[in-house]
């Protein structure tokens, strides 16, 4: 990056502010609080976008031009006619990201749209070009971490050189979204704000939308709207918007999980003001993650009471492809992790038997494609036998067995013997299937419903 004056106006007072008393050297970050509340502004469209091959590709091996068409095909689906899920970022750099870009905007799809990723560079701005993208994302690196020791310069001599940039990219005629990468732990009012207002003047110049992405990267962001700068999602939202006069449908949230937080983070930016979340498939990304993508759909859903023609059943289609390219994902994970619709509990398993509300958060089969289950163990009693045969083998209406039956008692008493004698791993769906058929021979199981059953 040239250490050359730039020509800009930007009101940028030279300084370094590194928070020490926020981020303390080697310990856990503090939390601050001012006290001062802000009010909530569900902007009334809000929208996904999805940095999977992107951000997401950083933390596992490249994926194949033909698994990202797969995965772009399940992006379009899951968003619907109405494309909730908007954009998907491409980095432009290797032979295999050009030839990724080039075939899924073969696809001819509204939505998601293809944006790009760049440096802030001018060879960069070559390859974009070359890949003919509407828009580009631009890194813009905002907090004095950064811009004292990756770059060594001034924030003005930084700054300027990313509006240099940035009206090369408007100049060309795409449109471009700042990267404020690190966000939450920049000088708010003293970098931030200067650079916004910068940004949004280009808008105005080059009649182009000029976006700008809060990079919460490090996963530092706080949901709570009385926690100070420059932690408080809520507060950097809104000063973006009332401050530097922002608009809404310019901003975009990206979050990282490295404390949990990916998930809240993103949805207090909804609820501020943000019009995007940006995200990545089963949260795959940098150390602990991204925003996971089909949270966000869930969230999106509970904020506006509809899920304006999402599919969200390709959720479970997506995790299924990525089992079937060697990606395991972890049981507990929420939403598609194999225990995520699955007891052990005897009583739990009862209530399920008189109403699946009991124990599940929604309609899982009707949400997500798969239907509640139960793992036998010495745990599950009667009514966890009763409920595994009417899951297993379908049984609807007036031929769903009891858990009063006395062939269920049976089938309850194996179990109890075969950990009696020390057993200690949980009773597979085959042993199940054949001591079952001993007392019930007359049923048949479902072989299309094996795959939606957890393999023990």
């Amino acid at each position: 990056m040239s250490g050359t004056e730039s020509t800009f106006d930007l009101g940028i007072e030279d300084k370094v502010q590194l928070y020490k008393d926020t981020f303390p050297v080697g310990d856990i970050p503090r939390v601050n609080w001012d006290f001062r509340t802000i009010p909530m502004n569900l902007p009334d469209e809000i929208y996904i976008t999805d940095t999977t091959f992107r951000d997401g590709q950083q933390a596992r091996e490249p994926y194949t031009v033909d698994q990202t068409l797969a995965l772009f095909d399940f992006l379009h689906r899951l968003g619907g006619p109405k494309g909730i899920i908007r954009w998907t970022e491409f980095f432009p750099f290797t032979k295999r990201d050009k030839e990724a870009i080039r075939v899924v905007r073969e696809k001819g799809y509204e939505y998601p749209k293809v944006t790009g990723w760049m440096r802030a560079k001018k060879e960069d701005l070559q390859l974009i070009k070359e890949a003919k993208l509407e828009e580009t994302g631009l890194l813009t690196s905002i907090s004095d971490y950064h811009i004292l020791y990756k770059f060594g310069l001034s924030r003005s001599q930084v700054i300027g050189k990313y509006l240099e940039v940035c009206e090369e990219v408007l100049k060309s005629g795409m449109s471009v979204r700042c990267h404020l990468e690190d966000i939450t732990r920049a000088d708010f009012f003293g970098t931030v704000i200067p650079f916004a207002k910068q940004l949004v003047r280009l808008e105005d110049k080059y009649h182009l939308p000029v976006k700008i992405r809060l990079s919460d990267t490090l996963g530092l962001g706080l949901p709570y709207p009385e926690v100070a700068l420059p932690r408080g999602i809520p507060k950097i939202v809104y000063g973006l918007i009332h401050d530097a006069m922002v608009p809404s449908d310019r901003l975009e949230f990206h979050g990282h999980n490295d404390f949990h937080k990916g998930v809240v983070n993103a949805t207090t930016a909804w609820l501020y003001g943000c019009t995007y979340n940006n995200c990545t498939l089963l949260s795959i990304g940098e150390r602990a993650g991204n925003t996971p993508l089909e949270a966000m759909v869930i969230e999106y859903i509970q904020l506006k009471g509809t899920s304006n023609g999402m599919d969200t059943k390709v959720i479970s289609e997506i995790a299924d492809f990525y089992e079937s390219i060697g990606y395991e994902i972890p049981a507990y994970y929420p939403l598609v992790g194999k225990n995520f619709t699955v007891t052990r509990a005897g009583i739990h398993a009862d209530g399920m038997l008189k109403d699946s509300e009991m124990y599940l958060p929604f309609d899982t089969e009707k949400i997500l494609g798969r239907p509640p289950s139960i793992i036998i163990t010495q745990y599950s009693g009667v009514a966890g036998i009763a409920f595994w045969i009417n899951q297993y083998f379908k049984l609807k209406g007036s031929e769903r067995i009891n858990k009063e039956d006395q062939r269920v008692r049976n089938v309850s008493e194996w179990v109890e013997k075969q950990y009696a004698r020390g057993r200690m791993t949980a009773i597979s769906d085959k042993e199940m299937e054949r001591q079952v058929k001993k007392h019930f021979p007359k049923l048949s199981p479902n072989r299309n419903n094996q795959k939606n059953h957890p393999k023990m």
